[in-house]
């Protein structure tokens, strides 16, 4: 295969997630800092929550997780009803669905949001995290938590931060192991340009298209490939047309959880209070079981037959110097003090 609360106290546990939590000192949380509402208590409510990935996959378990924690806070009076799959459409129409007021959920990937919010393709670039707790760090800190705060204004609330993980490629002709291997491959990326610059860079030909389209597309070699997560390639079975996997881990992408901002507003104080606790509870299960299920997930799909290959430490740093022209280009359009904070914070992580 993810157009928002003040400052919080840190030290909560369940590691730097709970900062978005809003617990600690009593200051409310970005999510709320939109006028309350004047209702009070807890309603009997049902909840539309839709994402594009599969129940199976981690994110749907998270979710999933998210409805069994919501029913139990609220004494089984908030009822959210899961969509999985793409059902209500992909991340950039739910996420308008939720600006409408016609949805209330929705957890997508943070690339769909750019065209709204130029600041959120930081996560985008390629090759900024080694590991996963060096992106976790950046998420939930304060960096995080301003992207999140510019969230109100396009009628959408964030609870926080899950995780989609490392992107790698697969493709029907061969492995991809030095940057000249890139060159031709028709590659289907999401529609985001920081993501498009990058793969022309390297001499490839990608082309956008919605997630729910992908596997047909390359099942017919509309495309040659495809990049997402392993828990992603597998839970769509990617690897039934899709012979070579190569472990590029290009980029890191989060998935951010949402609230339509029209119906978190006419929600009491306890009410918001439940849904933020879920969120991020279900949030740190949900990057629990995403980073086990990525190892099993890379098993599985060399033991279905997949040809897999690493790429090595100086391919990536070719390859990033090959891309460098579009990273400077866009850290000029996004803000480069933005950038220079968020990789100052990915260096403070690696200490």
């Amino acid at each position: 295969m993810k157009t928002w609360l003040h400052h919080t106290v840190i030290g909560c546990t369940a590691a730097a997630l709970l900062l978005l939590a809003g617990c600690g000192g009593g200051k409310e949380s970005p999510a709320a800092s939109s006028p309350p509402s004047a209702a009070t208590g807890i309603q009997e409510r049902t909840i539309k929550a839709g994402i594009g990935l599969n129940e199976d996959h981690p994110e749907g378990q998270g979710l999933k997780k998210f409805a069994e924690l919501v029913s139990q806070k609220s004494g089984g009076k908030l009822k959210v009803q899961p969509y999985y799959a793409a059902q209500l459409g992909d991340d950039k129409k739910m996420t308008e669905a939720l600006q409408a007021g016609l949805q209330e959920i929705t957890i997508p990937s943070t690339s769909p949001l750019v065209g709204n919010i130029k600041e959120y393709a930081i996560f985008d670039f390629p090759f900024v995290f080694n590991e996963e707790k060096e992106a976790h760090a950046v998420l939930d800190g304060p960096l995080g938590q301003k992207l999140l705060e510019k969230l109100p204004e396009h009628n959408l609330i964030g609870l926080g931060y899950w995780e989609n993980g490392f992107r790698n490629l697969t493709n029907s002709r061969h492995p991809v192991a030095k940057a000249e291997d890139f060159k031709g491959l028709k590659i289907r990326t999401m529609q985001n340009q920081v993501h498009l610059e990058a793969f022309q860079a390297l001499g490839a030909n990608p082309s956008p298209m919605a997630f729910s389209e992908v596997f047909s597309a390359l099942e017919s070699h509309t495309v040659d490939g495809q990049e997402n997560p392993l828990a992603t390639i597998k839970s769509n079975k990617y690897n039934e047309v899709q012979p070579y996997l190569s472990l590029t881990k290009h980029v890191y992408t989060p998935f951010v959880f949402l609230v339509g901002k029209k119906f978190w507003d006419k929600l009491s104080v306890e009410e918001q209070q439940i849904l933020r606790d879920a969120a991020v509870e279900a949030g740190v299960y949900q990057r629990e079981l995403n980073s086990a299920e990525n190892q099993k997930a890379l098993d599985d799909l060399k033991a279905a037959g997949m040809q897999v290959n690493e790429v090595s430490v100086e391919e990536k740093e070719r390859m990033k110097e090959i891309i460098k022209p579009v990273i400077d280009k866009f850290a000029k359009e996004i803000g480069e003090d933005l950038v220079k904070e968020m990789y100052d914070e990915v260096a403070k992580a690696r200490k």
